[in-house]
């Protein structure tokens, strides 16, 4: 039984060990320089306080492959489930080639653990093995990337670590369960895919911020955390102060919220999120247009007057146990629908 599935599947696993094989290498050329380039920046940035140009820099240089890898890890899991889980059972039962093969004594259990067993290993340890690869040649990235793609964010997040090791395994399985109870690949594919996609959004918007409780606290206004200041026109003698998604001191961590605060401890709206009215002089002063309003003495004299940033965010240190949480979690899912696999291919299918 092993042999025969190894037969029908070998062809694929050849691939794609080859296209593994290749990324790795173009990875492990790569990498040390792209580590050395970051090492020699952040020497150089510390001594003149350049750090915040050096990582905008940096980042620019690498932002197309470091997006288009992040987004070959986060494909990885949903193709598992599509070309490997759906159809792996889907293609059997429309054939009628799994009657022959419970005919030549073959128990319908060992037939499914089997398939199960072998695709499933090979699509989780693929997806782990390109995850841990990219986690590794992205680090310096990670560290110098902005706040909407910073490590913790959930666009990065699930392309980095072991977490793809639990959606391609999730995934595949997902895909082996619909085949089974739809019995048609086409719309098994198109129904994996649908499920898979709504659970992946569903984690990071519902689930993952509460995995631990969030964390929040005030900032004074700077380099690191406004993207930008200018003068409302509209309401005379307020400033526009645009927030980034970032807190400093923690760079890399996950802003869930962010807003202004007045020296009262209110927040402070603006006209459209992250961005709040400080009410302070315009026509004089830092802030002024013959000021120096920009990054220097006009956030200065906006902390000065008491306004302060309120961040609630998930910490860069909660990387690796969010990763482990998460991945327990798609684990539990894939063996409950492993267990409904067993039962379905004992109880109902024929």
């Amino acid at each position: 039984m092993i042999w025969l599935t190894w037969r029908q599947f070998r062809g694929a696993a050849v691939m794609m060990a080859g296209l593994l094989v290749i990324l790795a290498v173009v990875l492990a050329l790569t990498g040390p320089k792209l580590a050395a380039d970051y090492s020699t920046g952040i020497a150089g940035c510390v001594q003149d306080d350049s750090c915040g140009r050096f990582y905008d820099r940096f980042f620019g240089e690498y932002d197309t492959p470091f997006m288009a890898l992040s987004l070959v890890v986060l494909l990885l899991p949903a193709l598992a489930g599509l070309f490997w889980g759906a159809p792996l059972i889907t293609r059997e039962l429309e054939a009628g080639t799994h009657l022959l093969v419970w005919n030549q004594g073959i128990t319908r259990g060992r037939w499914l653990a089997v398939k199960l067993g072998l695709t499933g290993l090979v699509a989780a340890a693929a997806a782990g093995l390109c995850g841990l690869v990219v986690t590794w040649w992205s680090g310096p990235l990670d560290k110098s990337a902005p706040g909407d793609l910073a490590l913790m964010a959930p666009l990065v997040f699930g392309a980095r670590g072991i977490a793809p090791l639990g959606y391609a395994a999730f995934a595949f399985v997902l895909g082996v369960t619909v085949g089974m109870m739809v019995r048609r690949t086409v719309p098994a594919m198109a129904i994996t895919l649908a499920v898979f996609v709504a659970i992946q959004l569903a984690m990071p918007m519902l689930v993952r911020p509460h995995l631990m409780a969030p964390v929040t606290s005030t900032f004074e206004l700077s380099e690191a955390n406004v993207d930008g200041l200018g003068i409302n026109r509209e309401r005379g003698g307020y400033v526009e102060v645009r927030l980034n998604n970032s807190v400093p001191g923690d760079a890399g961590a996950w802003v869930l919220s962010s807003g202004i605060l007045d020296p009262s401890g209110r927040p402070v709206a603006g006209p459209e999120p992250g961005v709040g009215l400080v009410q302070i002089s315009t026509t004089s002063g830092p802030c002024s247009p013959s000021g120096q309003q920009g990054m220097g003495a006009c956030p200065a004299e906006i902390n000065r007057l008491g306004y302060r940033q309120q961040a609630t965010y998930q910490p860069l240190n909660r990387f690796w146990p969010f990763q482990w949480i998460e991945t327990g979690i798609y684990a539990l899912l894939t063996l409950g629908l492993t267990w409904l696999c067993f039962w379905w291919i004992r109880k109902r299918l024929s």
